[in-house]
């Protein structure tokens, strides 16, 4: 964040960006946002993984894949129309948006897809719990 911090001063001052200190105000929910949908995620592969011990390389490969699937390196305005509504399904891809526009001032903002992901989180959350509250009781035989 330090980096982005000193490049947006650099470009605020060259005039290339405006920024605007309401937007900036959006980044610390977007951080809690992806950090409970990442939380939830996390708690279901490493319940999974003391099990499953080959889910590890299945994981390294979903997190490329899935990397190419978020629009972090193209604007959502780049996908064709008939792929948007896919690429929406992907609940990072609300978060990806509601980072260039709060950084920048552009990006493609749907309130529901925002919805969504938002909802994608909650499950995720609710599910890795769970997940874990049942597996917890065997962690200690199977590793």
């Amino acid at each position: 964040m330090i980096l982005v911090v000193v490049l947006m001063f650099y470009y605020t001052i060259k005039g290339a960006i405006h920024v605007s200190i309401l937007r900036i105000f959006l980044i610390p929910f977007i951080l809690i946002w992806l950090g409970i949908l990442g939380l939830g995620f996390g708690i279901i592969v490493s319940s999974m993984t003391t099990k499953y011990r080959d889910l590890s390389v299945l994981v390294g490969f979903g997190m490329q894949l899935w990397m190419y699937a978020t629009p972090v390196v193209y604007p959502l305005s780049q996908v064709p129309d008939f792929l948007r509504s896919i690429i929406l399904i992907n609940p990072v891809t609300s978060a990806m948006e509601l980072y260039r526009y709060a950084l920048f001032g552009v990006g493609t903002i749907q309130f529901t897809s925002i919805l969504i992901s938002l909802g994608i989180m909650g499950i995720v959350a609710l599910l890795g719990i769970v997940i874990f509250n049942r597996v917890e009781r065997t962690f200690m035989d199977t590793v």
